[in-house]
């Protein structure tokens, strides 16, 4: 049965990433009458340092846009949620949404989350019951107890909403919404991309690293040895600007040793289309990132997956995990031709978007008790 009237969706987003993920969901409900779709706009995208790329919201045809700036460089992640909390309190107290729709594992995400839980607002969370090695992990499960629906990429994420207490029925396999993009038959040429972005290698690998906020006193000691073994390599590569989180400068102090070599390119942030162009036309992907888990496998791209950020996340045999030594990723890049290029996907088939739309559209979506309960495994 069809929802009965027109409902008032807040999507957030903080990050080229998490909107890379929300945006087919966005664009998919905002073409229903049913629905009255708003984005909240704040984090990284709201930053000079990372690219303005809150135009890139605007630029998709999104409608009800609000910007708001909730960090400045020195803020730790607690003041940055404690800054987000209040701004976006303040912002649903006015719209008065009947859902907020929060993505990942990002403190803005957990600001969405713990203002619909205290304002009685549904909560539904994008992604929930993923693993790693970081606080990111800790701060994911905390959205999910505080959510009302869930949409998760895997079985297995769904068995472990399971195990933290969440009602079966509240959770829906969907697959990972950027599966939709990456399926599509839309993505630019790397031709584009590389008159875009202005760079011509012709071959090249990509390189993500953010900071691990448990290690933070060893975090200047792995970029080191990370942009020794680039510059060691001989390689081609295309640098991304890390997430910023504490430790961000550090890495970016680092990487200030690869900016007068005519062998790498390094950009704050790229547009999410080009970004996948980009890596299904890569040799390999290079650092810590979740798309060297989750993207890249997709296209058989092969990752040198370093350190403990993505620690105990699904990997598929194109992911090598690799100590931060200058011999364990040299050794590893010379491995990287031996890797067979197969694509493996498990995230989805590319229809997410259709499947939250459709569950959206349900009463029962909408009928059940906002009050939650857990519910005990026996």
């Amino acid at each position: 049965m069809s929802t009965p009237f027109r409902r008032k969706v807040v999507f957030i987003t903080g990050t080229r990433a998490d909107f890379g993920k929300l945006k087919s969901l966005m664009l998919r409900l905002q073409d229903d009458e049913h629905f009255e779709v708003h984005v909240f706009i704040t984090g990284m995208h709201m930053l000079s340092k990372y690219g303005s790329t809150w135009d890139e919201v605007r630029k998709a045809g999104l409608l009800n846009l609000y910007r708001f700036i909730n960090q400045n460089e020195n803020d730790s992640m607690d003041q940055i949620l404690a800054k987000t909390v209040a701004g976006l309190s303040d912002y649903v107290k006015e719209m008065a949404p009947d859902m907020i729709v929060v993505h990942g594992d990002r403190v803005e995400a957990l600001a969405g989350a713990i203002v619909g839980a205290l304002n009685n607002i549904r909560v539904a969370h994008i992604e929930g019951g993923e693993v790693s090695g970081t606080i990111d992990e800790v701060i994911r499960h905390s959205i999910s107890k505080m959510s009302h629906l869930h949409f998760v990429a895997n079985e297995q994420a769904r068995r472990r909403l399971v195990q933290l207490g969440e009602r079966g029925e509240t959770i829906h396999v969907i697959g990972s919404p950027d599966v939709d993009v990456m399926n599509s038959a839309d993505l630019p040429s790397l031709e584009e991309v590389q008159r875009y972005y202005g760079f011509a290698f012709g071959e090249y690998a990509i390189l993500m690293f953010h900071p691990v906020t448990t290690e933070l006193k060893q975090i200047r000691q792995q970029v080191a040895v990370l942009v020794d073994s680039v510059l060691e390599s001989g390689e081609n590569f295309v640098v991304l600007y890390p997430n910023n989180d504490h430790g961000t400068d550090i890495i970016l102090d680092e990487y200030g040793r690869l900016r007068n070599c005519d062998r790498v390119a390094i950009y704050p942030s790229m547009r999410f289309e080009y970004f996948l162009t980009l890596l299904k036309h890569a040799r390999y992907m290079i650092g810590n990132s979740s798309a060297g888990i989750r993207e890249a496998p997709h296209f058989g791209v092969p990752t040198i997956n370093l350190g403990s950020r993505q620690h105990m996340r699904v990997q598929t045999p194109s992911v090598m995990d690799v100590a931060i030594t200058h011999r364990d990723i040299l050794d590893a890049i010379a491995r990287v031709p031996s890797i067979p290029r197969t694509p493996r996907t498990l995230f989805g088939d590319g229809n997410s978007a259709v499947a939250f739309h459709q569950i959206l559209l349900a009463a029962e979506s909408w009928d059940r008790e906002i009050q939650k309960h857990f519910v005990d495994c026996l």
